[in-house]
């Protein structure tokens, strides 16, 4: 299992918690950690998690990062998980 693995990224409680909150609305690093109870540069770090596996993309706005979910990620890990469900 590599950082890039999907499946990883969603292994950690924290990184579902971040990406609940990114697909209610796209967000900052200093909104995102402004709701948990783990310190910006932690929030960071995970960020960079759900990026190299491509859950989540970033958009530069002037100074701020603007991070939201990327739908091609989990259309991904739905085409994976599909195979097995029984039709």
């Amino acid at each position: 299992m590599t950082a890039s693995d999907p499946f990883h990224a969603i292994s950690d409680a924290t990184r579902r918690h971040i990406l609940e909150e990114l697909r209610r609305n796209p967000s900052t690093v200093n909104a995102l950690a402004a709701g948990l109870p783990i310190s910006r540069p932690a929030v960071s770090q995970h960020l960079k998690i759900l990026l190299d596996a491509r859950l989540v993309t970033v958009e530069v706005s002037g100074t701020k990062r603007i991070y939201a979910t990327n739908d091609a990620g989990f259309i991904r890990l739905n085409i994976w998980l599909d195979q097995f469900w029984k039709g």
